[in-house]
């Protein structure tokens, strides 16, 4: 593991407020499961969704540049674990009016690899500058 990965995921470890990733996710199938995602997101920059660097703790609705729904832009949300799962399982449900019109992750254990990949991702320097 590159210097940069490792200080990313003792970042991501210490956001996460343990040292453990989201709800004992592997982001090595995390990073698997993401490529789900890629048709409309990438991590560092905008694409038909918003960008995912910088994710967690962040306002939703709050990327630069992006043109988001008017409810995301409306509910308060902050994302972090809970939020963040709720959203990845039913977009629609947890968000009603977004723009996300995918169906969602059903599974926990998917999100939770899912979530402890962006954890790790999402505060690479090489990745996310």
């Amino acid at each position: 593991m590159s210097v940069n990965r490792l200080a990313a995921a003792l970042v991501a470890a210490l956001l996460a407020g343990g040292p453990g990733w989201a709800a004992g996710g592997d982001p090595a199938r995390g990073e698997e499961i993401y490529q789900r995602c890629v048709a409309c997101h990438a991590l560092a920059q905008n694409r038909v969704g918003p960008r995912h660097c910088g994710l967690f703790g962040r306002k939703a609705g709050a990327v630069p540049n992006y043109q988001y729904s008017a409810a995301m832009k409306k509910s308060g949300t902050v994302w972090d674990d809970e939020t963040l799962d709720r959203f990845i399982e039913n977009p629609l449900k947890a968000v009603a009016g977004t723009k996300m019109g995918y169906a969602g992750v059903k599974d926990p254990q998917e999100r939770a690899d899912l979530l402890a990949y962006l954890k790790q991702a999402t505060v690479d320097p090489t990745i996310c500058r």
